[in-house]
C-alpha cells in the first residue's frame, strides 16, 4: 500500500509539473478558479486561520471610542477592496481573483480573534495585505470591533452618517518605542515595505528584478546612493527619506518608521 501510494504521489507530481511548466494552466485573473481549486484554497485558508488565531486574547470590543476609530479606519483602508453599505469596491479590487469578499458575512460568522489575525497578518497570494506594519494594534482591534459589532447591521444611510460623524478619527501607525535594532525584524520589515519589488535581496524569495541595484554585499559599499558615506545612521536617514538625500533618485518614500528603518539597517549591514 505504501509503495502504491508513493507511485500515485509521484505520478500526481509529474502531471502537476507538466501542467505547470507547459503553460496549460491559465493564470489570468479573468476566468475564475475551478470549484475544486477554490474549495481547496478556501478550506486551507480557513484551517490555517483557525490554528494560528487560537489563543489570541480579545479586548473589550464594545468600547465606543474603539468603534468610532474602527469605522473610520475601515472606511479609509478596507472599503476600497471589501466595499461597505452602498459603496462598491474600487476597480482594482473587482479585478482580483479571488474577489475580496464582503465583510458583512465575515462579521456575522467569524470570531473576532480570527478577523484580527487575518487583518494583522494578511493572506498570502490572495491580495489581502498584512496591516501589522501599517496600523498599530489598537487600530487593528478597532477595525475588528467595527466589522464584528457594527458592520453587519448597518443600513446605507446609517453607514454614511456614521462615517461623516467619525471623519476626524485617526489610524495611528505602529510605534516601536526604544529598542535595540534587530536584523531578523529588519528582514521582515524589508519584505513588508516591498523592497524586493525593485531589488534582489539576499534572504528574500522574489522576482529576479533589476529595477534597483542588488543589495548583496551592501555592507562593503563605500557610499549610499552615490551621495552619503555608508554608515548605519546615514542608511536609516536614506530609508526614511531618500528624496532628501538624493532628489534625483527613483527610490520612493515608503513612509518607513524610525524603528523599522533601524531594524532594516541592522539587516542590510550584515550583507557583506
Amino acid at each position: 500500500m505504501a509503495a502504491g501510494a508513493g507511485v500515485l504521489f509521484m505520478a500526481g507530481a509529474v502531471v502537476g509539473a507538466v501542467i505547470l511548466f507547459s503553460g496549460a494552466y491559465n493564470v489570468s485573473a479573468i476566468p475564475a478558479h475551478s470549484r475544486p481549486v477554490f474549495w481547496l484554497l478556501d478550506q486551507g485558508m480557513r484551517s490555517s486561520v483557525r490554528r494560528h488565531a487560537n489563543g489570541i486574547d480579545v479586548p473589550d470590543l464594545n468600547d465606543p471610542q474603539l468603534l468610532k476609530m474602527g469605522a473610520h479606519c475601515y472606511h479609509v483602508n478596507c472599503a476600497q477592496c471589501h466595499g461597505a453599505p452602498g459603496i462598491s469596491p474600487d476597480d482594482h479590487a473587482m479585478g482580483l481573483q479571488p474577489v475580496p469578499s464582503s465583510l458583512v458575512q465575515t462579521g456575522r460568522e467569524w470570531p473576532p480573534e480570527q478577523i484580527y489575525w487575518v487583518t494583522r497578518n494578511g493572506i498570502r497570494m490572495a491580495g489581502m495585505p498584512a496591516w501589522a506594519y501599517r496600523l498599530d494594534d489598537r487600530t487593528l482591534w478597532a477595525i475588528v470591533a467595527f466589522v464584528h459589532r457594527q458592520l453587519p447591521g448597518l443600513t446605507v444611510p446609517e453607514y454614511r452618517r456614521l462615517i461623516r460623524d467619525v471623519s476626524m478619527a485617526s489610524c495611528p501607525r505602529p510605534a516601536g518605542g526604544v529598542r535595540e535594532p534587530d536584523p531578523n525584524r529588519g528582514l521582515i520589515a524589508i519584505r513588508q515595505y516591498g523592497c524586493h519589488a525593485c531589488h534582489r535581496i539576499p534572504g528574500i524569495v522574489g522576482p529576479d528584478i533589476h529595477v534597483g541595484p542588488a543589495l548583496s554585499s551592501f555592507a562593503s559599499r563605500a557610499v549610499i546612493a552615490g551621495v552619503l558615506p555608508n554608515t548605519r545612521e546615514n542608511l536609516i536617514r536614506w530609508l526614511m527619506d531618500p528624496q532628501s538625500v538624493s532628489p534625483r533618485t527613483m527610490m520612493p518614500d515608503l513612509r518607513v518608521t524610525p524603528e523599522h528603518a533601524a531594524d532594516m539597517a541592522a539587516y542590510l549591514v550584515t550583507l557583506e
